[in-house]
C-alpha cells in the first residue's frame, strides 16, 4: 500500500494544488480516466471544507490530506482540527459556525453526490473524509 501525503496551510489558493495533485496520483493509481474530474471534483469540495472550518475557527494548523493506492482501490482521506463539542464518532459533519455550517453541509452533499463510497467522522480532535474509488488491475506489462 502506498500512500502520499499533502498538508497544506488553510488557504484557499491551495486547494487547486491538493486538486491537481490527487488526480495525478489517482491516475497512477488505476482509477478510471473518466471518474478522474468527479476525483478532482470531490477532492476540491472536501479540501475547501477544511480550509473554510479552519479560517472560521480560527484555526492555524494545515489542512491534512491522504491519497492511499491499495490493491483494488484508492482512498483519499482530508482531515481538519474543527473540533465538534460534546460530540465523539460516529457520522457527524465537523465543526462549524452557524454561518459556515449550512455551507459545510453543501459540501458534504455534492461530495455524496460525486463519490459511492464516502464515509464523514469527526471527534473532538477534528474531522475526517474518506472517499473510496475503485481501480483498474495493473497491466502485466508495461
Amino acid at each position: 500500500m502506498a500512500t502520499v501525503e499533502l498538508r497544506f496551510s488553510a488557504l484557499p489558493e491551495h486547494v487547486r494544488t491538493a486538486r491537481l495533485v490527487a488526480a495525478a496520483v489517482a491516475r497512477r493509481a488505476g482509477v478510471d480516466e473518466a471518474v478522474l474530474d468527479e476525483v478532482r471534483l470531490a477532492v476540491g469540495e472536501a479540501c475547501s471544507r477544511a480550509v473554510g472550518l479552519h479560517q472560521s475557527g480560527g484555526l492555524s494548523s494545515p489542512v491534512r490530506v491522504a491519497l492511499i493506492e491499495d490493491d483494488k482501490k484508492f482512498a483519499i482521506e482530508v482531515g481538519d482540527d474543527a473540533a465538534v463539542a460534546g460530540e465523539t464518532g460516529g457520522t457527524a459533519v465537523g465543526g462549524a459556525a452557524d454561518g459556515a455550517e449550512d455551507e459545510s453541509d453543501m459540501g458534504l452533499a455534492v461530495i455524496s453526490g460525486l463519490v459511492d463510497d464516502v464515509e464523514v467522522l469527526s471527534d473532538d480532535h477534528g474531522g475526517l473524509i474518506r472517499m473510496t474509488w475503485p481501480t483498474a488491475p495493473a497491466p502485466l506489462f508495461s
